[in-house]
């Protein structure tokens, strides 16, 4: 029986509005180069062309200012462009009028490493900032002394006093003064409407930091939860997770919001606000007139005592073609980068017992992050940066693209069958967006589809036959896209970057055989071209020119890093975290002491390493290289010193009215491990990092080195990994491991599949094993003559 065929249409004809100018105040927006940022109703833009960046959190004072360097050149080899960070004030603050700007809280030498690296930087100044920290990261004095968030004149004598402070830090950093510093965002999901609050309250915020000096082309609040700010003074920024880790349900989470085009509104879900107000809030007021800038699109979650949720890579990769396809005009996450909370700041996470909404651990801020705690790559990265690369080549094309929604729309989040796409377009190109990835739900293949477009004057049909498109799958394709003296009808892969030499890079659709339409080439009017993987497919324009294109198979997506070395760009495919720094390409790897990697173009001079580099066969346009490093082994000793004891059941509480944190004396009943390691082991002697790495099941996790806690962790299922030269290990003290017990009554959401509490203990406390991982290094270099 013939299978019917279905065309999903959408109408992308309609003109994109012109940008409105003026409608939203900016500060000092040119550098003395002559360089702007600037923005507009629809988009940013960067020395006047349109502008599509990518922002990432990454909390300095969350990470020890020894690996700062380290991190930039990571973060910025991952396409990321902006580094958003909070100030959290009782960092800095600590006790009335004595502020600390020293190691991991130089906020001056952070900035100025993101200059070095070519990072622009967002300060999100607060005062509150929530940030999963005590008070919204106000000091203990303020919160004792005066009211806050609002225009009480004590609190903004210290506010004012506070952003002086910073002001002080960043004299000479700013945008206006050569620097990195592009934007402010004030305050933090404020939607309070009571005595001297509400958007005056902004606005006084908003002049104080303007009077402290701090005069950017950028001024931001967060727009969800009803968010309310003085119209015109502040630009909204918006966002979205894909878990709701502050929920109360103790089961999974329904379809969410992050994986359906955004068509009408810009206002995700629920984010975790700490207040709640009823009226609606000032963002759709001012969507006509505001660009949709996203600054919390969830690089993970933070696991939370009552939902610990555990994401897999797609569940955070498959919302980028979804906000983009939704107009998002600049993508910031929160997290890009994990951490741990500063030591000897005992009590200063978020807690119930303080009046948090939620409870986080002492000190472990991981986030299931891109990067994570320890400034490891997690697998999500690989599943991101192909879009992050994509924006870098082509944002400057996408970002005064319409959206056109198509024919037929999604019944909503729990509409688990109708096709999810968008079309962004301009005159006669654009990017087709596409979504079938739900987290933790199954959405259906779309069987024996074709797409029909209609741009200003052309309609194209694609691909040449109908396909099937699994559940699970996500992409961004393009529509009339120009390659060098090219013009690409369409093609059914994903555009990642272009290098040097008229050569376009793309990688495969899932499930999806890639197919290139080419108009009027040298040799046909419509050409078809359908690319080997790995192969380089000459493409012989009807200028004269020629380009070249490289299609990746699927799973090299993930390996794919694109970085200039020795001042030219090159393509490289390595299962290894690589990155540039100093003009050097470095490696690392956890545990894998062999590094294989493949690079287009060649490299113009040899690489050199410190160990054996072999250059292997070539079969395809890949240069390959092979370098061994020695192994390390550890044996870990692991003694049980205390068992063990029932815990009593988990309290109900707080502001959610759902499982609270266990009280400090419970703590008394958790079972007790000594670890035994060289000490060579605890300092990683001849290595860049080592990790130990805890298997267990349990509530809560606790490391100690002597008296000292270093980390703690609640547990998710997840391998709890403390790089050793991430935290203050003392190797003359012993090291301990504590586990509370996990009750099987416990009102807690564990991902099903890593639920300890089906196995019929009353009480689960168990260490499976702990493993001392070594993270391996190479550096290459290229010397020159």
């Amino acid at each position: 029986m013939d299978r019917i065929v279905k065309t999903l249409r959408v109408d992308a004809s309609r003109p994109a509005p012109a940008p409105l100018e003026n409608t939203v105040r900016m500060g000092a927006n040119v550098s003395p180069d002559g360089r702007t940022i600037g923005i507009n109703s629809r988009y940013l833009t960067r020395d006047g062309a349109p502008w599509l960046p990518v922002m990432g959190e990454l909390h300095y004072a969350r990470v020890p200012d020894v690996h700062w360097d380290d991190t930039l050149a990571k973060v910025e080899s991952a396409g990321v462009d902006i580094v958003a960070s909070y100030v959290m004030w009782r960092y800095h603050e600590p006790r009335a009028g004595t502020f600390d700007w020293s190691g991991r809280f130089d906020l001056r030498r952070f900035v100025q490493g993101c200059a070095r690296r070519g990072l622009l930087v967002f300060m999100r100044i607060g005062p509150w900032v929530h940030a999963e920290v005590r008070y919204g990261g106000l000091p203990d004095w303020i919160v004792n002394q005066v009211p806050t968030r609002a225009d009480d004149p004590l609190y903004l004598d210290y506010v004012r006093r506070f952003f002086d402070a910073i002001a002080r830090q960043l004299d000479g950093l700013l945008w206006k003064e050569g620097g990195p510093v592009i934007g402010v965002q004030l305050e933090n999901e404020y939607n309070l409407t009571g005595a001297q609050q509400g958007p005056a309250h902004i606005a006084t915020l908003g002049r104080l930091a303007v009077d402290a000096g701090l005069d950017v082309p950028l001024y931001t609040v967060t727009g969800w939860d009803n968010a309310v700010f003085p119209h015109r003074d502040v630009t909204p920024v918006f966002g979205g997770y894909p878990d709701l880790p502050w929920g109360t349900s103790t089961s999974m989470s329904p379809p969410n919001e992050v994986y359906g085009f955004r068509f009408t509104n810009r206002v995700g879900g629920d984010l975790g606000a700490q207040t709640h107000n009823v009226e609606p809030g000032d963002a759709d007021a001012v969507a006509h007139e505001t660009p949709f800038l996203g600054a919390e699109f969830g690089g993970g979650v933070p696991t939370m005592y009552r939902r610990r949720p555990v994401l897999d890579p797609a569940d955070i990769a498959a919302m980028l073609p979804v906000q983009l396809g939704s107009g998002v005009n600049l993508y910031g996450y929160y997290m890009l980068h994990g951490g741990r909370n500063p030591p000897g700041d005992l009590n200063g996470q978020e807690s119930t017992a303080t009046g948090g909404y939620n409870d986080l651990p002492i000190i472990h801020y991981d986030f299931q992050a891109p990067f994570g705690a320890n400034g490891e790559a997690h697998p999500v990265l690989g599943a991101v940066r192909p879009i992050h690369l994509f924006l870098k080549e082509w944002g400057d094309a996408l970002a005064p693209c319409a959206v056109h929604a198509p024919e037929v729309l999604s019944c909503g989040a729990d509409d688990l069958h109708t096709p999810r796409f968008s079309v962004r377009a301009q005159g006669d190109s654009g990017f087709l967006f596409f979504n079938r990835h739900l987290r933790q739900h199954s959405m259906s293949a779309c069987e024996d589809v074709r797409f029909s477009v209609k741009l200003a004057t052309d309609t194209i049909t694609l691909p040449e036959k109908p396909v099937d498109i699994a559940a699970g799958a996500f992409f961004v394709w393009p529509l009339g896209l120009t390659l060098g003296g090219a013009r690409l009808r369409y093609a059914t892969a994903q555009p990642v970057t272009r290098l040097d030499g008229d050569v376009y890079v793309f990688v495969e659709t899932d499930g999806v055989a890639a197919e290139f339409a080419f108009d009027a080439t040298r040799d046909e009017a419509v050409c078809i071209v359908r690319p080997t993987p790995g192969q380089m497919t000459n493409i012989a324009c009807a200028d004269g020119t020629n380009i070249g294109v490289l299609l990746l198979a699927r799973e090299d997506a993930a390996r794919a890093s694109v970085l200039s070395i020795v001042g030219k760009r090159h393509l490289i495919l390595s299962n290894a975290l690589v990155f540039e720094r100093d003009r050097t390409l470095v490696m690392r790897s956890m545990g894998v002491a062999s590094f294989e990697f493949a690079v287009y173009p060649p490299f113009d001079r040899a690489p050199e390493t410190a160990h054996a580099l072999v250059t292997l066969p070539r079969d395809d346009a890949f240069q390959r290289f092979l370098v061994e490093v020695p192994e390390v082994h550890v044996n870990v000793g692991v003694t049980q010193v205390r068992v063990a004891r029932a815990v009593p059941s988990v309290r109900i509480g707080g502001a959610a009215h759902a499982a609270i944190e266990p009280t400090p004396e419970t703590f008394g009943q958790a079972g007790a491990w000594r670890i035994d390691l060289p000490e060579q082991a605890l300092m990683a002697h001849g290595l860049c990092n080592a990790h130990l790495t805890i298997d267990y099941s349990g509530d809560i996790g606790r490391l100690f080195s002597g008296t000292n806690l270093i980390d703690d962790h609640f547990c998710n299922g997840l391998p709890w990994r403390i790089g050793v030269r991430n935290v203050a290990i003392d190797p003359r003290a012993p090291l301990t491991l504590t586990v509370l017990p996990l009750r099987t009554d416990a009102p807690i959401y564990l991902d099903v599949r890593h639920d300890p509490r089906p196995s019929g203990e009353e009480h689960v406390a168990e260490v499976r094993k702990i493993g001392w991982t070594p993270e391996y290094e190479v550096i290459v270099t290229f010397p020159s003559g």
